[in-house]
C-alpha cells in the first residue's frame, strides 16, 4: 500500500509539473525578423538563435532571395550555394563549410528542421557579400547587398608636400591605416623561394599580393626591405637579400623595391620600408655569407646569441651604419615610412658586451640595463632626425613588443604577466620614444586575445592609449591572425580579429591596425577575409552615412 501511495504520488508531480510547463513551452518568444535591403523577407519556417548567438535560418530564404542557385544532395545531406564566383558547400551537423574549395570552420553547423536545412546566417550572407546588422530590442536582422568601393587612403596626415604629388599619399584624411607585414625573411610573405631568379614572376607575385590584400580593406603594406643586414634593392653599403635569388650578393635582374613602390601608389596604397635594425644573421653559419656582409667586414661589431649573430648596439660606428643603410634607401626611394620592429637587443640568450660596455660609456651609467637602452635610445633619436632632415613628410615608426612592462615591475606598467618586456628584455625605452616624440607612430604588437588573463588585448589597448595621450605620436595596433586555429586561448573564431577591431573605436586615439602578416591573412583563418570585407564595408557606410 505504501508503495501504490508513493507511485500515486510521484505521478501527480509529474503530471503538475508538465501541465505548469505548457504556458511556458506555449507563450510566444520572440519572431526573428529578416529585412533585405528594407524588405521583409518571409520564411515558412521562423528563423532561430541558439545559446551561442548564431541565428539559423532556411538556406533558401536568403540564398534565394539574392539570386543565388541552391541545390541540395540528399545522400550525403550537403547543401551548395553558388553566386557569380562564390561557391559555397555546408553539410548537416559538419561544423565546417567550403568556401572556394577552402574549408572554413564554423560556429554552428547547418542543421534539419521541419525537413528545411537551417544555415548560419552571418556566414552564409558575409560570403555572398550581404552586410549584417542585428537590433537586438527589435529582434531585427538586416542585409544590405550594396557594394562599397574603398576610397584611396593613407596614413593620417601624411599629405603630399615636397614628394613630388605622391599617389599613395591620395586619398581621404582622416582614414585609418589598414595594413600588413610582409615579410621577406625565410620567403615567408614575399618573394616566394620558387621565383628565385625570375623577374617577372616575382613581379606577378608581388601585384598578386596587393591585389589580395586590398581586396581585405588594406590600404597599407609594410615590407621587409632589409632582412638579415642585407637588401632587397640595390645598394652601396649592404648586399643583395638572398631571399632575391636563393644567393646572397646575387644580383636578381631589376630593383624590386623600384617595382614594389611603383605598383604599391598605383592602387593608392601606402608603401613602408621595414628595416630589421640590429639583426645580422638567422643563424650561426658564415659559408654562404656574402663577402661584403657585416659580418664578412666588421667582426668586431658582431655578438652571437642563441645561435643568431646581432649587429653590437653599444658600437658608435655600428649604429651610424645601420642609419647610413636606412637613409639610403630614405634619399633614393618614393617611400611613405620607414618602419621598424623590435629586432634591438635579443631577449633570449647570453649578448657577451661587457667589454663594449667599458669602451663606450662616455656617460659613466653604471647599469649596463640603463647603457643599453640609452644606446637604443641614441639610435632611434638620431635615425628619426636623419629621416626628417631630408624628407620631412615621411613617417618614422617603430613596432615594439606589446607589453611595455609588468606592472609587478613598475607601477606604471601594464596590470599584465608577460614573461618577455619591451623595456627589459628587449632594452626598448619605448615611453621615452613617444614622450620625446622622436618617433611619429608607435605599432605595439599585441598578439594575444581579449580573453588571455596574462595578457589581455584590451588591457593593452588602454595602457597605449594612456601613453601617446598628450603627444603627437600615432597609434596603430599590430594584430596577430597567425594565432586563429590555434589552441591559445580566443582564437578558436575570426570574430576574436573583429572584436578586437571593434574595441579599438573606443579610443580615438588608434589611428589604424597591422596584421602579421600578409601570408596569414591570404590564407584566410577560419574565414577572417570574409569578416574583414564585411567589417570594413559596414564602417564604410557608417563613415558615408
Amino acid at each position: 500500500m505504501k508503495f501504490r501511495k508513493c507511485l500515486t504520488l510521484l505521478l501527480l508531480f509529474v503530471l503538475c509539473m508538465q501541465m505548469m510547463a505548457i504556458p511556458a513551452n506555449a507563450a510566444s518568444t520572440p519572431t526573428i525578423r529578416i529585412y533585405l535591403d528594407g524588405k521583409q523577407i518571409q520564411s515558412d519556417v521562423p528563423p532561430y538563435m541558439i545559446p551561442k548567438g548564431v541565428t539559423l535560418v532556411p538556406v533558401r530564404v536568403v540564398s534565394e532571395a539574392i539570386g543565388a542557385e541552391v541545390t541540395w544532395l540528399e545522400k550525403t545531406k550537403t547543401v551548395n550555394i553558388k553566386k557569380s564566383d562564390t561557391a559555397i558547400t555546408l553539410t548537416v551537423n559538419k561544423k565546417a563549410a567550403s568556401v572556394n574549395g577552402s574549408l572554413i570552420e564554423l560556429e554552428e553547423a547547418a542543421q534539419m528542421k521541419q525537413g528545411r536545412v537551417m544555415v548560419p546566417l552571418r556566414f552564409v550572407s558575409e560570403q555572398l557579400g550581404l552586410l549584417v546588422g542585428w537590433n537586438q530590442q527589435e529582434q531585427k536582422i538586416t542585409l544590405q547587398s550594396e557594394k562599397i568601393t574603398p576610397p584611396v587612403v593613407t596614413i593620417p596626415g601624411n599629405g603630399n608636400e615636397g614628394n613630388g604629388g605622391n599617389p599613395g599619399n591620395a586619398g581621404n584624411e582622416g582614414s585609418s591605416l589598414k595594413g600588413a607585414w610582409v615579410s621577406s625573411v625565410y620567403n615567408l610573405d614575399w618573394p616566394s623561394s620558387s621565383s628565385y631568379g625570375k623577374k617577372e614572376v616575382q613581379q606577378q607575385e608581388y601585384v598578386k599580393l596587393l591585389d589580395d590584400l586590398q581586396s581585405m580593406g588594406m590600404n597599407a603594406v609594410f615590407v621587409q626591405v632589409r632582412p638579415s643586414a642585407d637588401a632587397l634593392y640595390p645598394s652601396q653599403l649592404v648586399p643583395w637579400s638572398k631571399f632575391l635569388t636563393g644567393t646572397q650578393g646575387k644580383e636578381p635582374g631589376y630593383d624590386p623595391l623600384a617595382f614594389m613602390v611603383e605598383e604599391t601608389h598605383k592602387r593608392g596604397m601606402s608603401f613602408h620600408a621595414w628595416f630589421n635594425p640590429f639583426r645580422a644573421t638567422n643563424d650561426a653559419n658564415t659559408d654562404k655569407l656574402a663577402s661584403n656582409h657585416v659580418v664578412n667586414e666588421h667582426p668586431d661589431w658582431i655578438v652571437t646569441a642563441d645561435n643568431k649573430m646581432y649587429i653590437n648596439p653599444g658600437i658608435p660606428e655600428a649604429r651610424q651604419h645601420i642609419i647610413d643603410t636606412v637613409m639610403e634607401v630614405v634619399n633614393n626611394y618614393n617611400i611613405d615610412g620607414v618602419h621598424l620592429d623590435d629586432y634591438f637587443y635579443p631577449s633570449s640568450g647570453y649578448f657577451k658586451d661587457d667589454d663594449t660596455f667599458i669602451a663606450n660609456n662616455s656617460k659613466k651609467i653604471v647599469s649596463k640595463g640603463d647603457w643599453r637602452r640609452d644606446n637604443i635610445n641614441q639610435f632611434v633619436q638620431q635615425l628619426g632626425q636623419s629621416i626628417h632632415s631630408v624628407k620631412p613628410q615621411v613617417q618614422f615608426g617603430i613596432s615594439p613588443f606589446g607589453v611595455w612592462r609588468n606592472k609587478a615591475v613598475d607601477k606604471t606598467g601594464s596590470d599584465t604577466k608577460a614573461g618577455v618586456t619591451a623595456y627589459d628584455s628587449m632594452y626598448a625605452d619605448v615611453r621615452t620614444w613617444i614622450k620625446q616624440e622622436w618617433i611619429d607612430y608607435v605599432t605595439p604588437q599585441i598578439y594575444w586575445s581579449l580573453s588571455f588573463t596574462a595578457a589581455r588585448y584590451d588591457t593593452l589597448v588602454d595602457w597605449w592609449v594612456n601613453e601617446v595621450g598628450g603627444t603627437k605620436v600615432k597609434l596603430y595596433i599590430g594584430h596577430s591572425p597567425y594565432k586563429l586555429g590555434t589552441k591559445e586561448s580566443g582564437w578558436h573564431s575570426s570574430e576574436e580579429i573583429i572584436n578586437q577591431l571593434l574595441y579599438n573605436t573606443r579610443h580615438a586615439a588608434v589611428e589604424g591596425d597591422v596584421f602579421f602578416s600578409a601570408k596569414d591573412l591570404r590564407k584566410n583563418p577560419l574565414g577572417l577575409v570574409q569578416a574583414l570585407q564585411a567589417y570594413y564595408r559596414v564602417n564604410l557606410l557608417a563613415e558615408a552615412n
